[in-house]
């Protein structure tokens, strides 16, 4: 197992319940221009995780996997927008270019499952969550923060889920 460097977070959940508690530690943190990259297996949490982060950030949406329709919005009552994209049936980064990315992450975080496929059409900076599916109950979560806006963001979060 490799060590992890300072800007590197791994996360081992056991339950679904506290895959969406992490997640939701993190949405409390997020602000218009954050992107959050999601990589993983299909069935590796990363969608559980994006309702808790949705909730932890304060909308009262539902939350789903946007795989057919590309793009939720998910409403704040303030007014502010959580943009979640699903690049799953994407081909490239072209595809998702057409989607105004730089307008969703001006207005609000923009978190995208399945961020590896569109790589070349987001930010270099960014949180980079990896989800690894380890039985039908447990997930391991490897989170990377690429850029120094994200090691903060990270530390913050490092500080909410162990309280250290």
């Amino acid at each position: 197992m490799p060590i992890l460097d300072p800007h590197t977070l791994e996360f081992f959940s056991r339950s679904a319940a506290q895959t969406r508690r992490v997640g939701m530690r993190l949405g409390e943190l997020l602000h218009p221009g954050h992107v959050i990259h999601l990589i993983g297996d299909l069935g590796g949490g990363k969608t559980t995780f994006v309702q808790g982060v949705a909730a932890g950030w304060g909308t009262l949406d539902p939350v789903s996997s946007p795989t057919f329709v590309l793009v939720n919005v998910y409403r704040h009552p303030n007014g502010g927008r959580l943009y979640h994209l699903d690049a799953y049936r994407l081909q490239d980064a072209s595809e998702a270019e057409a989607l105004d990315l730089d307008t969703m992450i001006a207005s609000g975080p923009l978190v995208v499952e399945w961020a590896d496929r569109i790589q070349a059409a987001l930010p270099e900076e960014r949180l980079r969550i990896q989800f690894r599916w380890i039985d039908d109950e447990q997930r391991a979560m490897q989170f990377s923060a690429l850029g120094t806006a994200y090691e903060d963001l990270l530390e913050d979060f490092r500080q909410k889920v162990y309280a250290v």
